[in-house]
């Protein structure tokens, strides 16, 4: 005969050093002894008989502890050992509990280290641990959701932070596509904040893009004076037209001096994707010569303290305000607003070419990106007649 809410509240133990069995039905039972009322439930699988433990009164009231009768019998219908289940239930519990957003965040950072420079993985770190632990670090990275990642950005948005809110978010999203990979959550939820966070005012770099204020600033810049690598860096930087921190990060495995080409890998693109950069003349002729100072080491740029980290990202900022030139007249980023200005509105350059040269997304007819090596024969001509028209304009 089935229990009732009253016997099971009201039993007790007869005394019996064994306990007493007081069955409810379908392999359900209650189990008393001197020390609390068990529930159980026996069951043969592959031919063994075997025992199920399903909670302890009053914690599981009789009503539940059928519910997890029947939720056993139906995955021995499925032909699955409820008492797998509930190791394996129990197993993934601890790992999600080990697995705190904070753990599996350190283990995306170290894991895909030698993807970025030392000084952007140095920033990534102190971004999470400054702005992201605090907030969800310990959480289990399986329990949270979209508004536990939102919480934690909004007090960034509210600093007035907003980039580096947008930063955090994107950080944050690669933490989740590493756990998915890992099997420790289904999706990333960053996902769902597209829209949630105010956006970022496009900021414009101010840039000399007039051909004899242009001529100017190539005549300081050879005239300069500072530590070589800076006057490296300089040089260069109309020259290629990179973005500075593409600059300054470039190593010397990714230049081949003998074929004039600079081959930045997709880790270090802000589009994802590899870049050729061609050398002009002109630039293989000012790698050539920083090769003999920074050649033995990683870095074409190496910081002026340590070989182990490239320079500074203020360094050709901070060399063209002693040049004279302030914020609002020039900066690194401007570089490439003077080659875009002048490849188009002066020597005529096609677009198309420009535009891929400055690494952005160039699209074909049918949609599809250009890959790395689109047009380079026509890019590397572009580039070499770039840099004979600004020795044209410096002399």
């Amino acid at each position: 005969m089935p229990l009732t809410d009253t016997f099971v509240k009201q039993v007790k133990h007869s005394g019996n050093p064994a306990g007493d069995k007081h069955t409810d039905g379908q392999a359900l039972y209650l189990f008393v002894n001197a020390a609390g009322k068990y529930w159980r439930m026996s069951y043969r699988l592959h031919g063994k008989q075997r025992l199920l433990a399903l909670g302890v009164y009053p914690a599981v009231p009789l009503a539940a502890a059928r519910r997890l009768r029947d939720d056993a019998r139906a995955l021995l219908a499925s032909g699955i050992d409820p008492m797998q289940a509930k190791r394996d239930e129990r197993a993934a519990r601890a790992t999600a509990a080990e697995s705190t957003f904070e753990t599996v965040a350190r283990t995306w950072l170290a894991k895909t280290a030698a993807n970025r420079a030392a000084s952007t993985q140095e920033k990534n770190s102190n971004w999470l641990e400054k702005n992201v632990f605090p907030s969800i670090g310990r959480l289990p990275i399986s329990e949270i959701g979209p508004r536990d990642v939102l919480a934690a950005l909004q007090k960034i948005e509210a600093r007035g932070a907003l980039e580096s809110a947008h930063k955090i978010k994107q950080l944050c999203g690669q933490v989740f596509r590493f756990a998915v990979a890992g099997g420790l959550v289904e999706r990333d939820v960053t996902a769902d904040l597209r829209g949630a966070l105010s956006a970022v005012p496009k900021a414009h770099f101010a840039a000399i893009t007039e051909p004899a204020q242009a001529g100017a600033l190539l005549r300081s810049i050879h005239a300069y004076t500072g530590h070589p690598y800076a006057a490296a860096a300089l040089k260069l930087s109309p020259l290629l037209f990179a973005r500075p921190g593409e600059l300054r990060a470039a190593e010397w495995a990714e230049v081949d001096l003998a074929a004039a080409e600079w081959r930045i890998p997709g880790s270090k693109m802000k589009m994802g994707q590899d870049h050729i950069v061609p050398l002009a003349v002109q630039a293989v002729e000012i790698l050539r010569g920083l090769h003999a100072l920074t050649g033995h080491g990683r870095f074409v740029f190496p910081s002026i303290r340590t070989g182990e980290r490239c320079m500074s990202e203020n360094t050709v900022n901070a060399a063209l305000r002693g040049m004279g030139y302030s914020k609002e007249v020039m900066t690194a980023h401007g570089f490439r607003a003077m080659a875009r200005t002048i490849l188009d509105e002066v020597l005529g350059e096609r677009p198309d070419l420009i535009e891929h040269q400055l690494a952005h997304a160039v699209r074909d007819a049918n949609g599809r990106a250009y890959n790395r090596t689109s047009h380079l024969p026509a890019r590397r001509t572009m580039m070499q007649r770039w840099a004979d028209y600004l020795d044209s304009i410096r002399l």
